[in-house]
This record gives C-alpha cells, structure tokens and sequence, in this order.
C-alpha cells in the first residue's frame, strides 16, 4: 500500500469497481446525479422482487441539459436494465414520452397484461415540463396503476446554466395537481425516489422530482442499504385515511367516461390529494431539525437551499448548540407542494417569526402563510422570505442563491426579530462579494493595470457544419432555433430572435405582414426537426409563408453530447416528408454530394448541390416565393472524431498545413471557415496562421482563404516523441522522486478545489478522478460540474470538495472565496469571475497552466491580443503574490506525450508532488484505472506533472534544448537577418536601402527619446513588410528554399503527395461577384519543378516586363513602398516629443495591410484613412 494512504490512515478499497455504484447493495458508492436516478430504478425493481411483486419498468421522456446526459447512462446499463425488467424508450419529444408512460399506467385496461403494474419514470428539463402540462394535468387525473407508480423528473435549471432562461417548473406541476418533491443533494435521490414510486402508487397521482442543475449535475460519496425483505415495508401505509375498498386511489378502468368525468376530478381533489398528504405524515420528508423549547424564531429551508443555509451558518458560527441556545428552530421540507401542514403548524406554533429560504420565485412560503393563517394570533408567527415587510427585499427571486447571500439575508432577519448572533464559536469568515465589471471580476486592480483578461465563450467545434450552414448571403436574416446552432445568434448581426423548441419559422409568419423584409431563413436542427419542427414546417405552407427552411442534418444531437435523433432519421426520409407536406423547392446540400446516387437516390424533383454552392443556392431561394427547404447534410464534427477513434468512420489521411514564410495572417482562413482550429501562430516576423492538428477534424473549409500558403499533405502525421528516451528518463526518475509536500492542515481537513479549463478536453474527468480517488480512500466527497455549453470550445469549472467525513460537506458548490485550491488547467477560465470568485487571498493556492489557449473571440477579431501576463495578474492579484505557480503545462505534454491533451491529469500531479491534493498516489492511480480512459498515457502523466513539479528542467533534457523565454525585440540583430532576407529576396541594393533607412529613423528616435525605441522597431518590420511584398515569384521562393520542408520534417512524420491550394492568375478565373479568382489544387509533383525556375523572375519584379505587375494588388504593394518612404520623412521632419506618438501610429499603418489579392485591396482601402489621419496631425504638428 501506498505509504502516504498509510500515513493518513485511510486503507483503499482496491475491490471497488464502477459497476458497484448500481450493484453493491450495502456500503458506500460513489453517484452522481445523473446515476442516481438510475439507481432508483434499480431499486425498485429490487424491492418489488424482495416483496414478491411481478412489476416492469419504463422510463421515457427526453433529453435536455442538465438531464443532456441521461439518456447516455441508461443506454450504457441496457443489460443491467433488462436484467430488472426495466425498458428504456426514448421519446420524439417531452408529451410524448409521457403519453407512454400514461400507457403503461393502463395496463388493467385490456386484458393479457404480463405484470402487476409498470414503475415509470418521465424525463425532461424545465421547458420539456411546460410543454407535457396537457399530458401530466390529464394523466394524473386518471391516475397510476396500484403496483405501477409514476416519477417525472424535472431538469431544473435555476440559473440557466444550460438553457435559453432560468426556469422553475413548481408552478406548473402544482397546476396539474402532481405532488412535488425537492430533494436537498444527491445523496437524498434515492431516498426520495423510493418514496415517490410509493406515494405514487398509494395516491395514484404522478409524483414530481424536481431535479436542479446544482444536484443532478453534481456527485457524491454516500451509504446504501440493502431493505432487508423480512424486516417492516420500507415505507409505512397512512393509518388515518379511510381508502375506497377495491380500487384504492388508483387508475379505476370501470370509470365510465364521459358520463363520470365530474367524478374524475372529484377524486384527485378529495381523496388522491389528501392521500399523498397522508403517506407523508406516515413517512415524513420534511424534518424537523432543530426546535429548542421556547423557540423564538424558525428558519424553513427548502430543497438545495437547505445546504445553502448549512453553510451560512458555518460561515455566522451558528452551531447546533449554539442554534438552540439561541432559540432558533430549523425546518426541513422535502415536499414542497401540496405542504404537508400538521407538521408546519407545529414547528411554528408560537414562534416570533419563521423565514422561509427558498430559490425562486415565492412558492413553500405562500403556503405556509396559508397554513398559518388560521392561527390565534398569540401562536402565529409572522412568515418573511421573499421581504423583510415594510423592511423591504430580503431574499431575490431571480438566478440561484449562494450561501453568503443566504448569510447576508439570516443577519437581516435576526436584527429585524432582534436575536442577538453573540455565538461562542469563532465563525468563518466571509469576505465581502468581489467586485465585478459585467460579468468579469475586476482582480487585476491590484495589479495596477487596466487590461482585462479573455473570456473562453462557447463556439463551433472545429470543422463544425454550423460554420457554414448557418452563413448568409448578404441582405438577408435568419431566425435562430434550438440547437449548437443557436450560437449564430449575433455573430454577424444577420440571425435574430429564437423561439421555443419545434416553432421555428412560426414567428416569421406572425412578423411578415408587417414587415418589409420579404424572406427569412430559419436554422432547424435535425434533432428539432424530429421532436416537433415537422409541425412549424407544416404550419408555414399552410400560410403561405415566405421562408426557406435550413434543416441542419447533423447525424447527432451534439448539443447534449452526440445521441442520435430519435427514430432513426435520415436524409431521404426528411426530404420525402417536406415533399409530402407541399414544400415548393428542396434542395440537399451536402460536402459529399457524389454520394446520393444508387441507394441513396433522392427524387428527381429534388436538386443535390455542393456546400461550396451554399451563397448562390440561397440568393435564389429568397428570391422565390412559398416555402422552400435546403436540408444541409454534414456530420457533426465532434460525432466524426468519435467514430473515427472507435474505428466507424475512416479517417482520411489529408492534412491542411500553412506555410508560415508565405502566410501573411490576414487572418482570411479564419473568415471562410469560421473554424478555433485555425489559430494564431506568433514569429518574428509577427503573427501569422497555424493549423492545430490536435483540434482539427479536417473539414478543410479553410482552404477557401485567399491565400498561397495553403498545402495538403497525405500520410501526414503530427511528430511523436522518442517515448524509449522518454522511457529511460521516466524510468530514472520513477526510482529517485522525492515524497510531495506535505499536506497543508486546512486542505487536509477540507479540501476545497476548483478545477477550471477548456470544454471537451477531459477537465470533468479530472474532478470524476479526483472524487473516485477519495471514495476510495473513505472520505466525504463531492463534485458539482458548471459546463452548460462547456463541450462547444467554452468554460468549465468543477467544484470537488474531499473532507475527512461526508458530514463537513454541506453543499456541493464551493462557496464564495472558500476555494483553498485552484487547478487551473486553462489560464483563461482560471482568470474569470467563475473561478476568481471562489478565490482569497492567504486562503487559496493555485498552480495554472499558462499557455493561453486561443478563444473563440480570434475567429472573428484576428489581432486579439492574447497575452499570458496579463491573466498572471489577474490571478495573483486575486490571491496575492508567492501564492501562485505557472508553468507551461500543454508544452510539457507535447513534448512528452505528442498531445496537449494529458497536461490536465500532468496539472493534477504537478499540484500533487506541492502539497495541494490531500489523497494518496494509489487512490489516485487506481481512479484513473476504473475511468478506464488512456490508462497508462494518464498514469504516466501524472507522474511526470509530480516530477516537473519537483524540477522543471527535467523537461530540457527530454527536448534536448533549454526552454527559452522570450525575450524583448533586439533591434540588431533584426535589421542584420531582414537584411539577408531583402538580398534573397531582390539583391544587396534592396537590403542596404532597407538599413539605411532604418538607421535614419534609429538615430532620429535616438535624438529625441535618448535611445531608439518603438519607432525604430516599427520602421524596422514595417518597412521589412513593404519592402518584400509577397508575389508570385517570392511565394514561388519560400515553398521551395527548404524552410518550410525543414518544418514539416521537425513538426510531423511521414507525408506523402502534397498539394498546394492557390488561384495562379494564369489559370483561374475571377468570381465577378466576390471579386476573388477560384482557388485550385496544384499537386507537387508537377508545381515544384516549376516553382523551381518561377523563383528567378525577381528580375523581371517593377520593370515593364513582369506579366504580373500589372494586376492591382501588385500596384498597390509598389505604391506602398513609396508612401511608407514618404511617410517615414513626414514623421522624422516633425519628430518631436509631442509628435513621437503619432509618427510611430504611421508607421504602423502597414502592419495592418496583410493578406493576397482582393483581401489585400481591402485592407489598403480600409487603411488610407488611418493614414492619412496621422499625416495630417503630423503636418498640421509643423505649423
């Protein structure tokens, strides 16, 4: 056994496998929400058959954050399911799936029923729970079978984490009549579910489980125990109800209807609702905690505010005893409608004044204002919650509480009922709420710097469809719908509005007569489109609506992690149905559109086209009349890469590299493919264009930028390293390493620690390890994961909270600068207000990983400035200096691994060997044994993170050169090599006229500044720039001097052909609309030879017989070198300190004239006003 698991006294269960979270039927398992739910299941199934009852059981409904998942976890325990009997059958949408299990409430309808009843259970989040109100209101009226029993669970997303709003479904159960239970965390899922089924079955109502994102999406370690099948009935039958001999409460077949529809009603309001009230009193989910004699004052906590206000009391030191001594009660309700009220009236009998701590809008308090009411008013206590009274706001009714709001509001509450908090243990402190600017904590104001950190934004995977389908010709508008697509919502300003799921285009029609737009295009997922689109489609022919339809059939429903549409959905399928529904015109558009011929061959009334023909199709579309549909068919890109590793789907051998030499970072690639692959790649020479081959699912869409630095190449393979070298330093190591840190008290104690990084890159399965490693080891623990649209490129932060006993964990939300550990896997994430605001000073250690990741904000803004200091500030300046260690953690596993996916478990060992993780390396190791994922790879990297933890220079002897950091802009030895380039590039002239002028300017900076400076520097490579404009005989040059060959060889293996992907203007034609000349592909084979003597025309570069010179971009690059010339003469005659400002704004004005052809014209033309800008400020300086 691991000595540091002995030193803390905590034997590891090595036994523990993660099908005993559903099988192991005594002792403690570690489950997350979602597993949770489907061990209630399991659970009564078991029960069932302990107590000799033949039951099945059917689950339906659909999926949606933050139930996304769900339905994946039932689809894993298929056999385990079958095994109890349990069928899962996902519905097309949320009413449906409920209509289903209506059914299964019916099977005494019909004769040749197989069981005694079916347990079901419904799910769907919040807006699947508005529109299933018609199925619930009339299914609960007809009630549940006396074995059978029915659960809906509602996906509450209180602080619209995952969804379009906020939402609270109480309001709509309690509309149709269904009996509401609010579980506190997930170690009460179980618990309460049980309980439902039993309520159910009792009542013969359907039972609400109200299933928040703060719960469902979190886990924790707890205890199961097996019900022993010869002890008492789990739960107990209400002995004072009278219940109708026969049919009990339940589904009664022999209702006649319509005759006794009246009788219906009278049922669920006389006798169903009174029943659950009854099986509540004989099994209580609300509790009384504390209730001192003479209590003066009563705290009601509902739901997850119950832990919320555990916490506060931490945080006031309110105590147990101190509680009592005090004469404050404490009320737990686990039922929030209908309220069970005996046990309310007598907690609050008496009582000065209760508050009632719930998230939400007020719905437990009005009831038990209405309880109460009836009350002598020497027994009635006065009911605060949402207000204080005539004191004004008390708690919000809007987003989520925390516990520190919760705190605030006790404190206001006592001083209103003048309890005096004179506690006698010291409380833990709360520090006041960090101040924020929008959504960004303001941290770097210590550091005395006004520049802001980045913000990680959700976007488009790479080589996402959306990236192009959901693109627009000019002059028209699209309306968004419910989907990853939705994400076009104000990224070019022509998509607006949104509506709820399957009525897209509906508000086009309502909108349309008063309006002069004449067309819209509505985006419709294929997932949408299954669940309840078709309708919306449906409904805009009936109107006559001007419309085209974009049906985005993306082969998975990406947006809740890439579950097939129901019903097995296809292309051929969707088109016959739009044809059948009276559709004008549908066109399929496809990136393969060669495959729709033999059997996938669509009517010959339906157009097949290209993606690249996506802008004409659709200038077309709008400009007919009626209702027209163009069904874009790509695979989504993250569903690709998943078959591609489990070997469905062949990887296609062609990768898109850039020359870096020929690439201008006109930022171009990035426009036509919208695509976070392409990302910024900083030089000398300054930025340019790199393809990540790690994130790139070759879409190739890039190769649409007008740019010659594009080549493909076959066979192509990113470099791997020397793993035997790595080996025998990995080996040398493993026998030397010293023992980590030890364990800080307080962490040891408590360990609080938020984990922050990049969607889709593993950061959830570091808390999932970190939480099994101390399951393991025996000790509370808990995670709760925030990601919402994490998966698509944005934030990720998880709260995992290890404690030495589950009791110290009262909430699974880190609370307010409580975190005594930040890992930050991404520096982006770790420097936002999500994480920052967990975050003290003197309480919080991080260790981050400082390579900044490009964010989405570079697709669209090309100059973004990205800058690792400027997030180091941010978060040293939010826990104070020597409290933080940044190391470059994605290049320390390239080096090592090939992939900078491992540097998030290489964080966890780095943060390990310093102290910061309280578990033992065995625990560890064998969690990421049972994750089951890149075993070794995540073994070994958690090795090496403890061993660069231990000492960083290990990784130069892996690489074979020390790490330099880079250094300021040493103006010599920059001038020396343009020089060498400019004779390469013409002759000896050009490179001694480029360093004259450069030294003119140096020694002007010089005269007026005392040394030379940013000016000089800006002369030095704009100049550079101008001076060696990229035509057809320099591109011809730079992919064939070898530089670019050498890169190849240094950044990848093998390669086979190679193509390149330009627009000679000898070969291609001009688009007359765009302006740009078709890009073609060039194989290498026959191109380098000639690129080979195309090299020498320089000769021929500015005189008269160059056949070149004479298109525009080439007589814009000459015109530039004179106006720079001439603008370096204006700056130097008015050089002075005042004016030193404005002549380096000149001179910079060409680093903005980047990129090839109409790319280049555009940038000339957008940059002669800036220009002359600053002349004239120059000109006027001299007056």
């Amino acid at each position: 056994m691991n000595m540091r698991a002995v030193e803390l006294g905590r034997p590891i269960d090595m036994d523990y496998g993660l099908e005993d979270r559903y099988v192991r039927e005594n002792g403690t398992v570690f489950l997350t929400g979602t597993q949770a739910l489907v061990r209630i299941l399991l659970e009564q199934a078991r029960s069932d058959r302990a107590a000799g009852i033949r039951t099945g059981g059917l689950v339906s409904g659909y999926r949606g954050s933050p139930l996304g998942g769900f339905d994946q976890e039932l689809w894993r325990q298929k056999k385990l399911l079958a095994d109890h009997a349990i069928r899962f059958e996902p519905g097309l949408n949320e009413d449906l799936g409920a209509t289903m299990l209506w059914g299964a409430q019916q099977v005494d309808a019909f004769p040749g029923k197989r069981v005694e009843g079916v347990f079901s259970m419904w799910y769907g989040k919040g807006p699947g729970v508005d529109r299933t109100g018609d199925v619930f209101r009339n299914a609960n009226i007809v009630g549940t079978s006396r074995q059978g029993g029915v659960l809906a669970v509602a996906g509450d997303d209180h602080a619209a984490q995952s969804s379009m709003f906020p939402h609270q479904t109480d309001h709509v159960f309690e509309g149709a009549m269904m009996p509401i239970l609010f579980p506190a965390s997930v170690e009460e899922y179980i618990e309460f579910g049980l309980a439902g089924y039993a309520m159910s079955r009792f009542s013969g109502l359907w039972v609400a489980f109200k299933a928040i994102t703060e719960t469902v999406e979190s886990g924790r370690s707890m205890t199961v125990q097996a019900h022993d099948a010869g002890a008492a009935p789990r739960f107990r039958l209400p002995a004072d109800i009278h219940v109708p001999e026969g049919r009990g409460f339940n589904y009664d077949p022999n209702l006649r209807w319509p005759a006794e529809r009246s009788e219906l009603e009278r049922r669920i309001l006389d006798e169903r609702l009174p029943a659950a009230l009854a099986f509540m009193r004989a099994n209580p989910l609300d509790r009384t905690l504390v209730r001192p004699c003479g209590a003066r004052v009563g705290i009601v906590t509902v739901g997850k505010a119950h832990g919320d206000v555990l916490a506060a009391f931490a945080a006031l030191g309110l105590s147990a005893q101190e509680l009592e001594r005090l004469g404050i009660g404490v009320y737990k309700i686990g039922m929030i409608w209908p309220l069970e009220t005996e046990g309310v009236r007598a907690f609050a009998r008496g009582m000065q004044a209760l508050v009632v701590v719930e998230e939400k809008r007020s719905f437990v308090e009005r009831q038990i204002k209405e309880a109460l009411f009836n009350l002598r008013p020497d027994e009635r206590p006065a009911v605060f919650g949402k207000d204080l009274g005539e004191a004004g706001p008390l708690l919000p009714a809007a987003m989520e509480f925390a516990p520190d709001q919760i705190a605030a509001a006790l404190k206001r509450f006592f001083a209103h009922t003048q309890v005096e908090l004179t506690v006698s243990v010291p409380p833990v402190p709360l520090v006041a709420p960090v101040q924020r600017n929008g959504s960004r904590v303001i941290a770097l104001a210590a550091a005395g710097n006004d520049a802001q950190p980045l913000s990680r934004k959700p976007f488009f995977c790479a080589g996402c469809p959306h990236n192009t389908s959901t693109r627009l010709p000019d002059g028209s508008y699209a309306a968004a719908g419910i989907g990853c697509h939705i994400m076009a919502l104000g990224e070019a300003g022509d998509t607006a509005t949104f509506c709820q799921m399957g009525g897209e285009g509906v508000q086009w029609i309502g909108m349309s007569t008063f309006m002069d737009i004449p067309h819209m295009f509505v985006n419709l997922g294929d997932g949408t489109y299954q669940h309840s689109g078709s309708l919306a489609i449906r409904q805009s022919v009936a109107a006559k609506s001007n419309v085209t339809y974009k049906i985005l059939f993306n082969d998975a429903v990406a947006m809740t992690g890439g579950q097939p549409a129901e019903g097995s959905l296809t292309v051929q399928r969707v088109v016959a149905q739009v044809v059948a529904e009276g559709v004008a015109k549908v066109v399929v558009v496809s990136d393969e559109p060669e495959k729709y011929t033999g059997s996938l061959r669509l009517p010959a009334n339906v157009e097949i086209q290209h993606r690249d023909d996506l802008d004409a199709l659709q200038r077309t579309l709008r400009a007919a009349k009626g209702v027209s549909v163009i069904v874009y068919d790509q695979t989504c890109a993250a569903e690709k890469r998943r078959r591609r590793k489990r070997g469905k789907l062949i990887d296609p051998p062609r990768r898109v590299v850039i020359n870096p030499a020929v690439c201008e970072g006109c930022g171009d690639c990035s426009v036509q493919s919208n695509c976070i692959a392409i990302e910024p790649l900083e030089t000398e020479l300054g930025r340019k264009r790199a393809v990540n081959q790690s994130s790139c699912n070759k879409d190739t869409s890039c190769l649409k930028g007008f740019c010659p630095s594009f080549v493909t190449v076959e066979g192509l393979q990113p470099k791997q390293p020397d793993q035997k070298r790595i080996g025998a330093i990995e080996a040398e190591w493993r026998a030397k390493l010293p023992a980590p840190a030890a364990v800080p008290a307080d962490l040891d104690a408590h360990a609080s620690i938020v984990v922050t990084g990049i969607g889709g890159t593993g950061v959830v399965t570091i808390g999932a390890i970190l939480a099994m490693a101390a399951h393991l080891e025996g000790k509370g623990v808990s995670t709760l994961d925030f990601t919402g649209l994490a998966q698509k490129n944005g934030a990720v932060i998880s709260h995992v909270q290890i404690a030495s006993s589950r009791a110290q964990i009262v909430t699974s939300r880190i609370g307010a600068h409580a975190a005594n550990v930040l890992l930050g896997c991404d520096a982006v994430v770790a420097a936002s207000a999500g994480a920052l605001s967990r975050v003290a000073p003197g309480v919080t250690r991080a260790v981050v990983n400082e390579r900044i990741t490009p964010t989405s904000d570079f697709v669209r803004d090309g100059d973004l400035p990205v800058s690792k200091a400027i997030h180091q500030r941010a978060i040293e300046g939010a826990l104070g200096s020597g409290s933080s260690a940044f190391w470059d953690g994605s290049g320390a596993a390239e080096i090592l691994f090939g992939d900078a996916i491992a540097s998030n478990m290489m964080m966890v060992g780095y943060a390990y060997q310093r102290g910061l993780i309280p578990l033992s390396e065995t625990a560890i190791l064998r969690a990421i044994e049972l994750n089951g994922t890149a075993v070794k790879m995540n073994g070994r990297a958690f090795f090496w993170g403890r061993l660069l933890a231990h000492d960083a220079s290990v990784i130069e002897q892996v690489s074979g050169a020390a790490v330099v950091a880079s250094g300021e802009f040493e103006l010599e030895r920059f001038v020396a090599d343009r020089v060498r380039d400019l004779e390469r590039y013409q002759n000896s002239a050009y490179g001694r006229r480029y360093r004259a002028l450069v030294e003119r300017v140096q020694q002007a900076e010089q005269r007026i500044a005392g040394t030379a400076g940013e000016l000089t520097e800006a002369a030095a490579r704009n100049y550079f720039k101008v001076l060696a404009y990229k035509d057809e005989y320099e591109v011809a040059r730079l992919h064939t001097d070898g530089s670019f060959q050498s890169y190849l060889s240094g950044a990848f293996d093998g390669g086979g052909k190679k193509t390149f992907h330009m627009a000679p203007p000898l070969l291609t034609r001009r688009d007359p609309r765009t302006g740009r000349r078709t890009k073609i592909a060039l194989r290498a084979a026959w191109l380098d030879p000639l690129l080979r003597v195309m090299k020498h025309g320089k000769v021929l570069r500015g005189t008269a017989f160059d056949p070149f010179g004479r298109q525009k971009d080439r007589v814009i690059e000459r015109a530039l070198i004179g106006e720079f010339e001439e603008d370096v003469e204006l700056a130097l005659q008015q050089l002075t300190p005042q004016t030193i400002e404005a002549a380096l704004a000149l001179l910079r004005v060409p680093s903005s004239i980047r990129g090839f052809g109409v790319i280049k014209e555009r940038n000339y033309e957008n940059a002669q006003p800036v220009r002359q800008q600053y002349r004239a400020i120059l000109q006027t300086s001299g007056q």
